[in-house]
């Protein structure tokens, strides 16, 4: 069918067990986990990351996330985490949206939230699953032998899974940094198995990116200083979710009315006309793209509410609705501007001076009659 094996193809019966090496018997029970591919490569197989992680932090375009810098040893190096590992399986979930996750942004009163956050939380649902696979390669071992060791990863420890998810040939690192794939395309999440087993390893895959520059021109802000090269602290992704505090003024106008990560560069990727659909419905929308005004009016309790079981609940109301003033302020819409108004004598500082900014802008657009994110 012309699918490496490693991607599993949707129709492809298993092989007996009995028949089959314990490297193909785990492809197949990750498949029958739910996960759309699976690779193998050695703890070290990316051993420049290192100097790039070191290039990245030295020119601070981490921005306030400090913990990428901390434990650079372990981050940069993948063998030094866990030294007795000798396999890293890597493995892909698809979350591809149903619909055109660039869509919401010409609705001005409603806010757009990235699609990985539409539904349930990754991080749990994807460990889960690491866990229930990893159970099951300890129960492969003969009786008599020493159980294999496993840790599982999603996104949580200083474990750089896209160059190893690269080297396990589940994809290339694309001009925008993210990982694609030339069978899932861009929506897919990545989590990993260390094992002290030996397994055979995948070939890395090759970079196909070709002359295609689409990812690099849609961003908003610029955020990619050349390509394959990424400066967080213009990310709108960064800064409507890690960047704590007022975000730089002239920034503000360029987020539109993301309220919670950007698509922009995922979406516009040619290789997703070859995205799979994604088969775990607890990642389908269920966040949609809720009005402006009634999520500014959000107190703890409710956000919480909200968004329970949501990746949007982790940073909190008071910086998600300073990322809805921000998109209030860029709505054009004067009707919004009471909406702001009522949350300039907020507690929280980052909130105040967001919904001043809000009152103002539309002041501005309503005497200018300038254009949405101008």
């Amino acid at each position: 069918m012309g699918i490496p094996p490693r991607v599993f193809a949707a129709k492809k019966k298993d092989a007996p067990l009995a028949e089959s090496s314990l490297k193909e018997r785990i492809a197949e029970q990750a498949r029958a986990e739910g996960f759309s591919a699976c690779g193998f490569c050695a703890p070290d197989a990316v051993p420049e990351t290192a100097g790039r992680l070191a290039d990245f932090i030295a020119a601070g375009r981490h921005g306030q996330m400090g913990w990428m810098s901390e434990r650079m040893g372990w981050r940069g190096d993948a063998a030094a985490l866990w030294p007795e590992a000798r396999t890293v399986i890597m493995l892909a979930e698809s979350y591809t949206p149903e619909g055109d996750p660039l869509a919401v942004l010409g609705q001005r009163d409603r806010g757009g939230v990235s699609a990985y956050a539409q539904g349930r939380d990754y991080h749990d649902l994807v460990k889960k699953r690491l866990k229930r696979l990893g159970r099951w390669l300890i129960a492969q071992a003969e009786k008599g032998s020493d159980p294999p060791e496993i840790k599982v990863f999603v996104d949580t420890a200083p474990v750089m899974e896209k160059p190893l998810a690269a080297a396990a040939g589940l994809g290339w690192q694309g001009k925008h940094t993210n990982l694609v794939s030339r069978e899932l395309g861009s929506w897919f999440f990545l989590g990993s198995i260390f094992t002290t087993l030996d397994l055979p390893k995948d070939a890395g895959e090759a970079d196909h990116c070709g002359s295609c520059r689409a990812c690099l021109d849609i961003c908003p802000t610029a955020a990619f200083p050349a390509p394959y090269q990424l400066d967080a602290r213009r990310c709108i992704s960064y800064l409507t979710i890690e960047h704590k505090g007022p975000v730089d003024a002239a920034l503000r106008g360029l987020i539109g009315n993301r309220i919670f990560g950007c698509d922009d560069c995922l979406a516009v990727c040619p290789w997703n006309k070859f995205a799979r659909a994604a088969t775990e419905i607890s990642y389908q929308a269920r966040v949609g793209a809720p009005l402006l005004a009634e999520l500014a009016g959000l107190d703890d309790a409710g956000f919480r509410a909200r968004f329970s079981g949501s990746p949007v609940k982790r940073i909190g109301r008071d910086r998600f609705v300073r990322n809805v003033l921000y998109a209030i302020g860029n709505s054009a819409d004067p009707g919004l501007a009471p909406v702001a108004a009522a949350l300039r004598g907020e507690p929280d500082p980052t909130v105040a001076d967001a919904a001043a900014w809000a009152v103002g802008r539309l002041a501005g657009k309503r005497q200018s009659g300038g254009a949405f994110g101008k």
